[in-house]
């Protein structure tokens, strides 16, 4: 005769691997929707401004605001799996010297169905700033509404919903005191 300990190690292995079977089939589940979520961006204006740096009070940089209009329906991503989406717009363009960069300007967390229809007007949420301190010469900037879906089970999905074409980037203007 078994002991109590061997029985409740047996019924403790039994349902700890079907919670795994059930988990792993959860998560290869998720595979099987795809979504095609729409969107459309409208950059309503594109700002350069020369400011103080930060660090260092004695230099200057450049800072680019952008005013933006964004509609998108994000609600075909939600299905029983999904436990929230992060939702940022971010800048890409390569500056001067050829390195590709890419900036998140706003973001948002959406964590339920009805939520996940966008429609908003802002401006950057974030420091939109080169490196080298100067947007001159940078190719044109397009804008992006990307999105990483973040299941209760199972692999991150990172997406885009949707893309601008490229904006030539102004020159700077002196900062208003």
């Amino acid at each position: 005769m078994h002991n109590v300990y061997a029985r409740v190690n047996g019924l403790s292995s039994l349902w700890s691997t079907c919670i795994m079977v059930l988990l792993g089939a959860i998560a290869l589940s998720s595979f099987v929707f795809t979504a095609n979520p729409t969107g459309k961006i409208d950059v309503a204006s594109l700002k350069v401004y020369n400011a103080k740096a930060r660090r260092y009070p004695f230099k200057q940089e450049e800072i680019g605001f952008v005013k933006f209009n964004i509609t998108a329906d994000l609600r075909p991503l939600f299905h029983w799996n999904t436990k929230q989406l992060f939702v940022y717009l971010e800048a890409e363009y390569t500056n001067a010297q050829g390195v590709n960069n890419t900036v998140v300007l706003w973001d948002r967390i959406v964590r339920r169905r009805e939520d996940a229809n966008i429609g908003l007007s802002s401006r950057n949420k974030y420091k939109f700033r080169e490196l080298s301190q100067s947007f001159k010469n940078v190719s044109p900037t397009e804008f992006v509404l990307k999105y990483n879906l973040m299941p209760y089970v199972g692999l991150l999905t990172y997406g885009e919903a949707a893309r601008t074409t490229g904006f030539e980037m102004p020159e700077a203007l002196d900062a208003v005191s």
